[in-house]
């Protein structure tokens, strides 16, 4: 029951937080351009900045040494979801002209946006490098394969651009990932004033996260919720199929506890909010996008306590 109520009580945080972004968003104080000036803020000044004053303050390079190593359970589990996710589009009967999507949707999972809010609010900062390691392996099949799957839904010949995929896999999220192991590994210590200005300025990524959450939820109408075919299979992969794999590959090994269960939950979290902006982009369906990403957002808000007692008792 203690479990339970940490749980409960970590994700009503989160969802405090994005009530405030649904309701400031519903009475009209952002206008069109304010969700894309948040996602900006947060994932290219306020992330890089927490990375580099969480990893540099909270792990050592022995840590970090053990952890990395790691980053082959992530991968070969999003593998498998990519196979899996086939599978469900011919066993759901899904939309042809939804298969890219359906299928990035099944395999990708939130792990900024909703992820590391959740396991910090669960954990706390010493989640952190666990939450990076399933991100790094997650933001790179996303910016690779999803978005190869979401193209071929818009323009029927999708084409790999190499450079546009290296810079979205080495995002400023990963580049201040990089940077804090880096200066850890080395045992390079920054002047005091920096590091305080990095920990200011990176307390903004989890409450602007959350708003942006909110936001999205708002602009995509909750009327707009329903459960077809479609969406069946993706909230089956979400949190069914891809945590139950990942637990399958994780348990049985000696990996620390507190690994395994960020590994799980991050497996659980909801779609990506990236998938609605890359399918407008190529011309795929982004309202069925935002409508995914609205319903798994909110289902995981239930989901993530019923999960996380589930995980204290078997890892």
């Amino acid at each position: 029951m203690a479990v339970f109520i940490r749980s409960v009580s970590g994700v009503l945080i989160i969802l405090v937080m994005i009530g405030l972004g649904y309701v400031l968003s519903r009475r009209g104080w952002f206008d069109d351009q304010a969700p894309k000036l948040i996602a900006r803020l947060v994932t290219q000044i306020a992330l890089p900045a927490y990375m580099i004053s969480t990893i540099t303050a909270k792990f050592s390079a022995e840590t970090l040494k053990r952890t990395l190593p790691d980053l082959r359970f992530p991968v070969v589990s999003m593998l498998i979801m990519f196979g899996l996710s086939i599978v469900a589009f011919h066993a759901f009967r899904i939309k042809p002209g939804h298969r890219g999507l359906f299928e990035s949707m099944f395999l990708n999972s939130n792990t900024v946006f909703v992820g590391l809010p959740v396991n910090e609010a669960l954990f706390g900062p010493k989640s952190l490098p666990f939450v990076l390691v399933y991100y790094m392996a997650n933001t790179t099949f996303f910016w690779t394969l999803g978005v190869y799957l979401i193209q071929r839904d818009g323009q029927g010949n999708a084409k790999f651009n190499l450079k546009q995929t290296l810079q979205k896999i080495f995002s400023p999220p990963l580049l201040g990932f990089i940077v804090g192991v880096i200066l850890v590994l080395l045992d390079i210590q920054l002047p005091g004033w920096i590091m305080q200005d990095f920990q200011y300025i990176g307390g903004l990524t989890i409450p602007l996260s959350m708003i942006f959450i909110g936001t999205a939820i708002a602009g995509a109408g909750l009327q707009n919720i329903h459960v077809d075919r479609d969406s069946l299979g993706i909230l089956l992969g979400r949190f069914i199929v891809a945590p139950v794999l990942m637990g399958l590959l994780v348990l049985p090994t000696s990996m620390p506890i507190l690994m395994k269960q960020v590994f799980i939950l991050q497996a659980a979290m909801p779609v990506m909010t990236n998938a609605p902006v890359v399918a407008k982009l190529y011309r795929a369906d982004a309202d069925y996008a935002a409508i995914m990403v609205t319903e798994t957002t909110l289902l995981s808000l239930v989901v993530i306590p019923i999960l996380m007692v589930i995980v204290q008792h078997v890892a």
